[in-house]
């Protein structure tokens, strides 16, 4: 597998969705374009908090950022998610087929081995 010298934008995605305000923020988002004002009221911290974890979601390309007058409004920004979606399909091929495959071998009919016979050490027989 080619390594890769710099951090790539998936790199900078996950690295964003892994701070649970920033998904939060995100399924906030997902009902349409907020101003920020909107976004941090819904959040136990301070305004520059949120606009802290909003830079972090812009700069992923997670989320567009539009100005009226002195508001800045927010909104999800669709294609790095796709993106990583499509980077994520074969590992989730992968593992749909391997826990298939283990369903298959869980369904099959074995029957019973027969019981196992205690062994006892030399001095401890019965």
């Amino acid at each position: 597998m080619p390594r890769q010298p710099k951090a790539s934008s998936r790199d900078d995605v996950f690295a964003a969705l892994a701070n649970p305000t920033r998904r939060d923020v995100l399924e906030l988002l997902l009902a349409g374009p907020q101003p920020v004002k909107d976004i941090a009221s819904q959040f136990d911290m301070a305004r520059p908090s949120v606009s802290e974890h909003l830079k972090v979601l812009r700069a992923a390309g997670l989320v567009t950022e539009t100005r009226a007058g002195r508001e800045r409004c927010y909104a999800v920004a669709p294609q790095p998610l796709a993106e990583l979606r499509d980077w994520l399909s074969p590992y989730e091929r992968f593992w749909r087929s391997s826990l298939s495959g283990l369903a298959d071998f869980l369904d099959q009919d074995i029957p019973n081995p027969p019981a196992a016979q205690p062994v006892y050490p030399d001095s401890e027989t019965p």
